[in-house]
């Protein structure tokens, strides 16, 4: 079974997620804007899936895997790290990052379970949301945030102890599951045309949810540079880059991971931008 050959992989990724929302994102302070702002970033990345499925024959004969890298992010390699170069720290891209990461363990891993034959279904997902590591973590998380803990574990004397720590276990994960995506990379020639086609039609849709998502929010909500910045840094990253890990991708390997690797390329040359705009 698929599930059990990539559980050691996808288990390195959901514990290192679970430490991240159980620990610094506790420390974000959760109102009804952020529930506003995890409606908005669910249903956008929803409508990147749809599109991706309706669009999928542009990056024939890959088409199998296109609708997954035009949907989600990868928040937790990529977007926390480069919110807190600009802002200093991380937990404000927690209020961002809510939206994308439930999608990503429900109806993202649903629907990439057809690619293994599955069926997913409404309780498969609920069930997956309800015992998934990362969304335990994540709800941990935000109770403490909501009870104000967060914030004091951070204010008091063991902070530093507990953000070393979660920091120390977490870094060497990453890098091994980097390790895993980046050991597909392929510069094949005849993946050149699908993956440009693939790169370039997702950062034409996470442009548009960009301009959507910020459009409506700020009609809502007072603006706030830091959350804008922190929304310009979700929709310029690569999808994410559990795709190998959760599914049997086979020779598709090649194509997925070259994919997120030129998006990851195109994301730094973004953030340069981003940084800019954080300067004016």
């Amino acid at each position: 079974m698929a599930g059990e050959r990539f559980s050691a992989k996808h288990e390195l990724y959901i514990n290192r997620e679970y430490l991240w929302w159980a620990g610094p994102a506790s420390a974000k302070p959760y109102s009804a804007a952020v529930a506003l702002i995890f409606v908005l970033v669910y249903a956008g990345f929803g409508l990147a899936l749809g599109l991706g499925f309706a669009l999928r024959k542009l990056a024939a004969p890959h088409g199998k895997f296109f609708p997954f890298l035009l949907a989600s992010a990868e928040g937790g390699m990529l977007g926390y790290a480069l919110y807190g170069v600009l802002m200093g720290e991380q937990s404000g891209f927690a209020a961002v990052d809510l939206g994308q990461t439930v999608f990503a363990y429900t109806a993202f891993l649903g629907f990439l379970a057809l690619t293994d034959g599955r069926k997913p279904t409404a309780g498969g997902l609920v069930k997956n949301t309800v015992t998934n590591k990362c969304c335990i973590g994540m709800a941990l998380g935000i109770l403490l945030g909501v009870l104000g803990v967060g914030q004091w574990v951070l204010a008091s004397p063991a902070a530093e102890m507990v953000t070393e720590i979660i920091s120390m276990i977490t870094a060497p994960t990453s890098a091994l599951v980097l390790l895993v995506v980046g050991y597909e990379l392929d510069l094949d020639r005849s993946l050149l045309r699908p993956v440009a086609v693939t790169v370039l039609c997702r950062l034409a849709v996470m442009g548009c949810l960009l301009a959507l998502v910020s459009f409506v929010l700020f009609r809502i909500v007072p603006y706030d540079k830091g959350l804008q910045i922190a929304l310009m840094i979700l929709y310029a990253l690569p999808a994410p880059f559990i795709i190998p890990l959760f599914a049997d991708v086979g020779e598709e390997g090649k194509y997925i991971s070259t994919s997120l690797s030129v998006h990851t390329l195109c994301t730094i040359l973004l953030f340069v931008a981003i940084a800019a705009f954080s300067l004016r």
